[in-house]
């Protein structure tokens, strides 16, 4: 049997195979490279980085549920100065392809992340730019980004103009909103490339011995096997809306509860060109490699020699 083509075009620059792995789950690649050949996968997705070193929020900012886990992390990092200098080089050296994940505290923030980003002399493995607008809004009370469409917008545009041309943006979005397609329709709008979907969403866990929340923020965002069926949904309205002419056709990057390749092909059939596994890289840091062997294994068992031909054909069977 002919190896399946697993290659996937992310708005221009075309990945051997469409696994990733997501966001704030495999630190900046040394940690998981021990593990899973960094340059293996599609795309190495780097934790979200600021312009300035963050220590992140109080402990305790982890705990478990039956499904998955809750964390409130809050963007600990060493800074875009030293990712530049210390990280991105590396997984450059490496031979990863990087989806770089950039934030910041109000729009400007995330202009000026990226900016020096796109000085960095190892910018020519950055494959792409994952915007994490899911992430608190200091500059709004707490609020995030992607709940409100004008500002994602300004977040994308300000990004869009500090990068060079040609640059894959994708947005990430909150499945906390009430039309996902409405703020898919701005980011889209304002040079995103196109989307991930989803991020956390947003959490309690309460410790039933000390009648307190476990967490010392209160909140964090819930990840792990019970949202993917919210990603799913996230996916599938938004490629449907794609379909339809409703949004413009833009790749999709779809995350969410996956661990095995089977879970992969229900994202990738609801319309996602690519795939992140996050949570269960804290159980089994092969899991990326893992799911995307189940991937392959599973496009060839239902007769297709090329991944792309699965992408959104739930949509065709309904």
């Amino acid at each position: 049997m002919a190896p399946v083509d697993l290659s996937t075009d992310l708005g221009g620059v075309v990945l051997p195979n469409p696994v990733m792995t997501a966001s704030g789950c495999a630190a900046n690649g040394r940690e998981l490279h021990r593990f899973v050949d960094v340059a293996s996968l599609g795309a190495f997705v780097t934790k979200t980085v600021m312009s300035q070193p963050r220590s992140g929020r109080p402990t305790p900012r982890m705990a478990e549920t039956p499904s998955g886990m809750l964390n409130s992390i809050g963007l600990q990092g060493p800074g875009i100065r030293a990712f530049c200098e210390e990280d991105l080089p590396w997984l450059r050296e490496h031979g990863a392809r990087v989806l770089v994940s950039i934030a910041g505290g109000t729009a400007g923030e995330f202009a000026d992340v990226a900016a020096h980003l796109a000085a960095s002399p190892a910018y020519d493995c950055v494959a792409g730019v994952e915007v994490n607008i899911s992430c608190p809004n200091v500059a709004n009370r707490g609020q995030v980004f992607a709940c409100n469409p004008e500002a994602s917008a300004k977040v994308l545009t300000l990004v869009r103009e500090r990068l060079p041309s040609g640059t894959p943006l994708f947005a990430k979005l909150s499945p906390d909103v009430t039309d996902i397609v409405e703020i898919a329709a701005s980011v889209l709008g304002s040079g995103a490339t196109g989307l991930t979907m989803i991020n956390t969403l947003l959490g309690v866990v309460i410790d039933t011995e000390r009648l307190r929340p476990q967490l010392a923020a209160v909140t964090g965002g819930l990840s792990g096997p019970a949202v993917r069926a919210v990603a799913v949904r996230a996916v599938w309205q938004v490629h449907a809306a794609m379909r339809a002419g409703t949004l413009p056709e833009a790749p999709i990057i779809g995350v969410g509860g996956v661990r095995t390749g089977a879970d992969a092909l229900e994202l990738v059939a609801a319309g996602a060109c690519a795939v992140q596994v996050g949570t269960a890289t804290f159980h089994d840091p092969t899991a990326p490699r893992l799911a995307l062997d189940g991937l392959a294994g599973l496009v060839a068992a239902h007769g297709f020699d090329r991944f792309a031909d699965v992408v959104g054909i739930a949509h065709e069977r309904t």
